[in-house]
């Protein structure tokens, strides 16, 4: 086998998040991108080490488990989502065992077993999400074209591609306001001949579409992202906007000056030009104002699933100390609130923070605290020690110099919310090593038809 060669095989495994497996001469090779029980054709991309990676090429034939139609025409050239014509059921039975398989291996490893062999802990399943499509409350659209020097379009990347921009005017995983509003904007840019911005050769004025729409309001705000490259007249488009017919309603309109070379939505000037940068969501029964770039649940309905969850384990924290790291809007510390004797929530983001802070306000609770930075230094001025921790990081994990600091403090239960179980499985090995044992899990899926789910953990002390 050889870089460059290529050939056949039928997926027979797929692991969290996306990698497959595919057998070729008692070799194993990993592949992203598939389905179980696919046949595909593939190239080797890399071979060292007794390593093989490959790259699909087609699809030969489909999986056994592709037992519906795709819901929109983009699929399976999108990279938004993959699994859309698995039925959802083997869908949530395919993410329980990865994220089953990834907590036992690590407890094996580690020794936390029973006396046969096998990981011992309490393991609580995977629970759906109230709804299986139309569930995003926030989507980032991007402008290119489809092929090189086509016509603008606007919408999501061409699976493994960084340039080619997919129409994705029928994309399932939002609400319908949120395609009418996209097809409304490109149309617009289309017919004026405007251009979008090149990575390449940092030239153009159209770079993304920031969409979010509260699920269980209805309020809904625009981001225009643009270079300061050139300078149009807004007024028509929002107007044009304005008098789209939405199920919800538009409360704000943003244009988003962003000159920066990477790829991201970032804001070096907004300009309001209509309404506010601000929506309301409810979760649980409390508020939440969110803003342009406030960390919150993408699937709200799922997160009510998630947060009750993280309320039952933590068991009673009644009169506690509790902290809540990488606090993001506050959710999980409002929610603890109520009972607990103080809630410090420590996020990065400054104006999460301010977010988190608004909210609790709107919610009339006085016992929570906010604090701006990275849990790594924050946590060596804070004079407060905590009777109970928990964990919501981003997706990389647990920065490896934070977790000392927080295993330092011994409390006797800490529970960990995870959007990515790789990174749970590694941070748990330190747990164990601390003297914890990791008592119940489950998941929650919170992205239907993609490969991620989220992972909620619960340690105990020893």
């Amino acid at each position: 086998m050889k870089k460059g060669e290529i050939y056949e095989g039928i997926i027979e495994k797929v692991d969290f998040p996306n990698k497959g497996y595919v057998m070729v001469e008692d070799q194993k090779v990993l592949v992203k991108n598939g389905m179980p029980g696919q046949k595909i054709r593939f190239v080797i991309q890399k071979k060292r080490s007794g390593r093989a990676q490959g790259r699909i090429l087609e699809v030969l034939e489909k999986s056994p488990l592709e037992k519906r139609e795709p819901v929109c025409s983009s699929f399976p050239q999108c990279g938004g989502c993959m699994y859309q014509t698995m039925p959802y059921e083997e869908q949530l039975h395919m993410k329980e065992r990865q994220i089953r398989e990834l907590l036992e291996e690590v407890l094996v490893k580690e020794g936390q077993t029973d006396l046969n062999g096998k990981a011992d802990f309490v393991w609580e399943g995977i629970h759906g999400s109230p709804e299986e499509f139309c569930y995003r409350n926030k989507m980032e659209f991007s402008f290119g074209d489809e092929y090189k020097d086509g016509p603008l379009s606007l919408g999501l990347h061409k699976k493994g591609s960084t340039y080619d921009v997919l129409n994705t005017d029928d994309c399932k995983l939002v609400n319908k306001d949120m395609t009418d509003i996209l097809t409304c904007v490109r149309d617009y840019f289309l017919e004026k001949g405007v251009p979008y911005y090149k990575k390449m050769q940092h030239t153009g004025y159209l770079r993304h579409l920031l969409l979010r729409r509260g699920v269980t309001t209805g309020e809904i705000l625009i981001h225009l992202v643009t270079t300061s490259q050139e300078e149009h007249d807004l007024e028509p488009l929002k107007d044009l906007l304005l008098a789209l017919p939405l199920e919800g309603k538009i409360v704000g309109i943003m244009h988003i000056i962003n000159d920066s070379l990477s790829d991201v939505v970032k804001s070096d000037e907004t300009r309001i030009l209509y309404g506010q940068d601000w929506f309301y969501e409810t979760l649980l029964g409390l508020r939440f104002r969110i803003s342009t770039f406030s960390f919150f649940q993408p699937n709200s309905l799922a997160a009510e699933v998630l947060y009750s969850i993280v309320r039952t384990y933590v068991e009673d924290a009644r009169g506690m100390e509790v902290f809540d790291l990488y606090s993001g809007t506050g959710t999980i510390a409002q929610l603890l609130a109520p009972v607990a004797k103080e809630v410090i929530g420590v996020e990065i983001v400054e104006e999460a923070v301010e977010a988190a802070r608004q909210n609790a306000a709107l919610n009339g609770l006085s016992n929570c605290r906010f604090i701006a930075g990275d849990v790594l230094k924050v946590l060596d001025d804070l004079k407060e020690k905590p009777d109970m921790i928990v964990l919501d990081p981003p997706r990389e994990g647990i920065h490896p110099k934070a977790l000392p600091k927080i295993l330092s403090y011994r409390v006797k239960r800490i529970v960990y919310v995870s959007c990515k179980a790789t990174s749970l499985a590694r941070d748990m090995e330190t747990f164990l090593h601390a003297g914890y044992r990791l008592e119940k899990a489950c998941c929650v899926d919170q992205f239907c038809q993609t490969v991620w789910t989220e992972a909620v953990a619960v340690f105990v002390r020893e």
